[in-house]
């Protein structure tokens, strides 16, 4: 099973890499959601920077009407906002068409013209035209007008030549995002602006998440700068952007840079955003930049600073998710951009990060496969938990010290499914493997050791193993007689209830059932797992067995006679497994020791008595109460077999009675072999012998039979 799990934790390690190099969207989501974690868990603290936004908020609307404001209103608030010392004021808000408010658009409507007499002079009709008025505002200052993607083309090429690009490596342009097409500006007012910037935030749909924002867009006419970015340069002086690409590959960024600030990109151009909390110190309401006067407070908000006019009003629509989680104005979004350029401290992420979060994952894999399939599942766990806490810490640690986004998502969520479906498939084959055990052994192993060996393990195969077991042959006496006296069905239910009996004593004692042939029971000890001492374990069930068997026939009056049992018990090496076909087999014992245990039983009648045990087993189990049986002569030996009979247990072996048995016992073999008169030792015994166990007058009375198995 080990050496299959680590085929199966290989394989996912190879399949979850892969569909990381894959990085389908639902992976791409959790990552973002993520790089948010890291962000709300470490977001950029507010500084007080030369960053401002003119907020065209309720308050603006409420007291300046809804939008779109006249552009006479938009050209009062540029002339503010100079006169109040900003160093460049870019508008978040589009200019498509032209004023719909200027008095002169207003004698264009059929009928009104021929009630009111338009001036011939062309300084009155200009400043009838709120369009020119924007304009001539927009040409004192540094501005910055916006544009988006949309379906009209902005048709004069001319509006993208504000700023300069320079390419630096194989195309990196050629990766910006693409749009086909640009909102129109009024050609007049962009003309009048210094530079032109995009507005969006990102390709994706406006309401989505604001995470990375292009710094340059691909149009049509050629590459556009983001508004934020457009501010920039205007107040850094600059007329021209390098792209910087990544070495050897095409099409590809790595930054951009602006004057001294390198600014670093993704692959494709885009910037990563380091978001704040929303602090109401960035915005300023444009009721109070409109308000007549020159108002200190305003000044000291505004001087010096670049500018960004936009909208936190609900109705407009402009207002975006951040990593955070907060609700702002797409403006401010703007603003944090530049606020993060100015202070140079920006969110790095590169396809070498990428390459290192699949590394972690494969050696977190591959430390769970190892862990799993050799050290046991406490160890996995902790491997688990050391290792998403490593990976968790790794990567708060880059970002909160370096700003590097670096995904802990992904290997830990490989990770974990990872340990999941390992868990799952060690406890499908492992509950697999433990039925087919039971399954196997539980007609011949006790509850205790078939417990053991489901937790220890067991191969179910053929072949075995050589080692030392105790075996017992076990017959009922006298079967052919009650065959006589019972029906064929009453002899089948009659042995069932017996075996059921001895089997349960069996396999109290940890004993294991090989087969049950005829009227006789075979078992062994010490496989399939080891037991200490197990000659005493055998010794023992076969004392339980004489036990359980009286107790049966006290219960079966209507037999009219004591069932007996003939019990051999031989210890020895045999090989043990399971033998058979591959598509039939036992478990089973094999060997010489086998046939000794059969002879053994079959010695109990010459010897008469009803558990005989050889020598070996008697040196084992010596707590018990034995007497030597003298040597016989067993097929397949050579030589004579030394047997003892088991009398009882511990508690008759210290016994008094057992103890003068032993001794007259002992003085009966000496004069067996010294030719002395035996008939006083014998009678002696033999009383004795009715005090210990009734049983044992049959034994002496078949000795004087027998003076030659004790060497006399």
């Amino acid at each position: 099973m080990k050496w299959s799990l680590v085929l199966v934790g290989t394989f996912l390690i190879l399949l979850f890499s892969g569909v990381r190099l894959a990085d389908p969207d639902p992976l791409k989501a959790i990552r973002f959601s993520y790089f948010d974690t890291l962000q709300q868990t470490h977001p950029r603290q507010w500084q007080d920077l030369p960053v401002r936004v003119v907020d065209l908020d309720e308050a603006s609307l409420a007291q300046y009407g809804q939008w779109p404001w006249p552009r006479s209103t938009l050209a009062q608030l540029t002339n503010q906002l100079h006169g109040y010392g900003a160093t460049v004021v870019a508008f978040d808000v589009l200019f498509a068409e032209a004023d719909r408010y200027s008095p002169n658009r207003l004698l264009e409507v059929p009928g009104l013209s021929d009630l009111v007499a338009l001036p011939q002079d062309a300084e009155v009709l200009a400043a009838l035209d709120n369009d020119t008025l924007f304009a001539q505002a927009l040409a004192q200052m540094p501005t910055v007008l916006g544009l988006a993607a949309g379906e009209v083309s902005g048709g004069e090429g001319a509006i993208f030549d504000k700023a300069g690009f320079v390419s630096i490596g194989n195309a990196p342009l050629a990766s910006a995002t693409s749009i086909r097409q640009t909102t129109p500006i009024v050609a007049s007012l962009a003309h009048a602006a210094s530079g032109i910037g995009n507005i969006n935030l990102s390709p994706l749909d406006a309401s989505s998440t604001a995470r990375r924002v292009p710094l340059v867009w691909q149009s049509a006419d050629g590459p556009v700068p983001t508004l934020s970015l457009e501010a920039l340069r205007l107040a850094l002086g600059e007329t021209t952007y390098i792209a910087r690409g990544i070495a050897d590959v095409d099409g590809a960024m790595q930054s951009l840079q602006l004057g001294g600030y390198i600014i670093p990109t993704t692959s494709s151009g885009e910037f990563w955003v380091h978001f704040r909390r929303d602090d109401p110190r960035l915005y300023v309401s444009a009721a109070d930049v409109l308000s007549s006067g020159f108002e200190p407070a305003i000044a000291a908000q505004l001087q010096g600073n670049l500018v960004l006019i936009g909208t936190s009003a609900a109705g407009l629509q402009d207002i975006r998710t951040t990593a955070l989680g907060e609700r702002v104005p797409g403006v401010s979004v703007h603003a944090q951009i530049l606020e993060q350029i100015l202070t140079e401290r920006y969110l790095n992420r590169s396809d070498i990060t990428a390459a290192l979060e699949i590394l972690a994952y494969i050696v977190f894999g591959v430390s769970l496969v190892v862990v799993m399939s050799f050290f046991g599942p406490l160890a996995a766990v902790a491997t688990v938990s050391v290792g998403a806490a490593t990976i968790l810490a790794t990567s708060h640690a880059y970002f909160a010290s370096q700003g590097h986004l670096v995904d802990a998502s992904f290997p830990l969520l490989a990770g974990i499914l990872t340990y999941g479906i390992l868990t799952a498939y060690q406890f499908f084959v492992a509950d697999q493997e433990k039925r087919k055990l039971r399954h196997s052994f539980s007609q011949y192993l006790s509850p205790t050791v078939l417990a053991q060996v489901e937790r220890r393990g067991y191969k179910e195969e053929l072949g075995g193993e050589m080692r030392p077991v105790t075996i017992m042959f076990s017959d009922i006496r006298n079967f052919t007689e009650l065959g006589e006296q019972l029906t064929p069905p009453e002899l089948v239910s009659l042995l069932n209830e017996l075996f059921t009996t001895l089997t349960e004593q069996i396999l109290n004692n940890d004993g294991t059932i090989d087969k049950y042939i005829g009227d006789n029971v075979m078992a062994f000890w010490n496989a399939p797992l080891t037991i200490e001492r197990h000659a005493l374990a055998a010794a023992r069930a076969a004392l339980d067995m004489r036990q359980a068997l009286k107790e049966f026939s006290a219960d079966r009056e209507d037999l009219g006679k004591t069932i007996e049992l003939a019990t051999g018990l031989a210890m020895g090496d045999v090989l043990v497994g399971n033998i058979g076909s591959k598509q039939r087999f036992n478990y089973s014992v094999i060997g010489d020791t086998v046939n000794v245990a059969a002879r053994t039983e079959a010695a109990c009648r010459p010897i008469g008595f009803d558990i005989v045990a050889t020598a070996a087993v008697r040196d084992v189990a010596g707590d018990l109460a034995w007497i030597d049986a003298g040597s016989l002569e067993i097929k397949g030996k050579s030589a004579p077999v030394p047997f003892y009979i088991l009398v009882g247990d511990e508690r008759t072996a210290v016994s008094q009675e057992f103890a003068q048995l032993s001794l007259t016992h002992e003085t009966l073999i000496r004069s067996i072999k010294t030719g002395e008169d035996l008939e006083s030792p014998l009678a002696e015994c033999r009383k004795r012998a009715e005090r210990v166990d009734p049983r044992l007058l049959e034994f002496y009375d078949k000795m004087p039979k027998r003076w030659g198995d004790y060497g006399g």
